[in-house]
């Protein structure tokens, strides 16, 4: 699908389910103040290309979307906005990087890190959207700890994550709609890079 497609959907989704106070002036922010739209979802991963933030997050939330016994503004927000903290995150530096065909070192682009407000990963989404909309506490957790057992604090020894998802089964959700995607939805995009 076009890039182009994925901002619509992004945006046919947004309209269709997020309608509380602030959702407009986030989404403005999105498209005025952040790289949102454009920059990618990881640095080698998965979707490590123009757009890929975005297309992560409209597969997310299709997938979260399929859980019919929650509220569909509450999948519909976590799964768009999830990943929230890595706006204004990525940048493009160049790298040496040998020719296969001519054997000539060329310098190459490639996204590296420039973490510029380092909150943790879940935490800082939680704290970007809450400046413009209120989370549910529900909605607050699932995006705290939508990375799961790859989470920082988790790999410290954190059990935190544990009564997180024995409380919340929208945490649950969230962090399985997130595997799904990167995994099965986006098969194939581990290592790819198109700067």
């Amino acid at each position: 699908m076009e890039l182009a497609n994925y901002k619509e959907e992004f945006y046919s989704l947004y309209h269709a389910h997020i309608t509380r106070a602030g959702a407009e002036e986030f989404l403005t922010y999105l498209e005025e103040k952040s790289d949102f739209f454009t920059a990618p979802a990881s640095t080698k991963f998965h979707l490590a290309c123009e757009g890929g933030l975005l297309m992560h997050s409209v597969h997310v939330a299709k997938e979260m979307l399929k859980y019919e016994d929650e509220q569909p503004e509450s999948l519909a927000l976590c799964g768009l906005l999830h990943d929230v903290c890595k706006v204004n995150y990525y940048k493009v530096s160049l790298r040496n990087s040998k020719n296969e065909q001519t054997g000539q070192w060329e310098k190459v682009p490639y996204y590296s890190v420039d973490d510029r407000f380092p909150y943790g990963h879940g935490e800082k989404s939680v704290f970007l959207i809450e400046r413009f909309m209120r989370l549910s506490v529900p909605e607050a957790v699932a995006i705290r700890w939508h990375m799961g057992g790859f989470d920082e604090a988790v790999r410290g020894g954190s059990y935190a994550i544990s009564r997180a998802f024995e409380s919340y089964p929208l945490a649950v959700k969230l962090h399985l709609a997130d595997i799904a995607a990167t995994y099965l939805v986006e098969r194939g995009t581990r290592g790819v890079q198109a700067v």
